[in-house]
């Protein structure tokens, strides 16, 4: 019995493990763009090669988005998909919301996933670790007037 007692022990962590959600982010470390590297992008003056940027939340306009809106919702995320719909798959694109840190986004994993879904293949998300007012808008970086 103490055997028993024992060896449950040593596997109850193992148990407990495989109830935690253990799915990884739809996106890929090196699909996270940092700030300075859109906003360096949008200064630069070549408008050819600046990327598609989609606002998906209410935090506000980085300078040159197209405004979504909320994407957790079956009408936000049909807006979002019809949005793309003359965008090529190669085509640069930026997702961002900027609510709020990435673990309580409500906005961010929807639309990711959605751009996986439809094989885009050049779409990454600003890396904003804890909102759009600390993370781009108290930098300075360009926002829509």
């Amino acid at each position: 019995m103490k055997r028993i007692f024992k060896i449950s022990l040593m596997l109850l962590p193992m148990v407990l493990m495989s109830l935690v959600n253990t799915d990884p982010e739809p996106w890929k470390q090196e699909q996270l763009m940092k700030p300075e590297e859109l906003a360096k992008l949008l200064s630069d003056g070549d408008k050819t090669n600046d990327p598609v940027i989609f606002n998906i939340g209410p935090a506000g306009e980085i300078k040159g988005s197209l405004e979504i809106g909320f994407v957790n919702d079956s009408k936000g995320i049909k807006k979002l998909e019809t949005n793309l719909k003359n965008i090529p798959k190669d085509k640069a694109i930026v997702l961002y919301c900027g609510c709020c840190p990435f673990e309580h986004c409500p906005n961010i994993r929807p639309a990711f996933t959605l751009l996986n879904k439809k094989k885009y293949k050049n779409h990454r998300l600003l890396d904003l670790p804890k909102n759009l007012k600390v993370d781009w808008i108290d930098k300075g970086f360009p926002m829509e007037d």
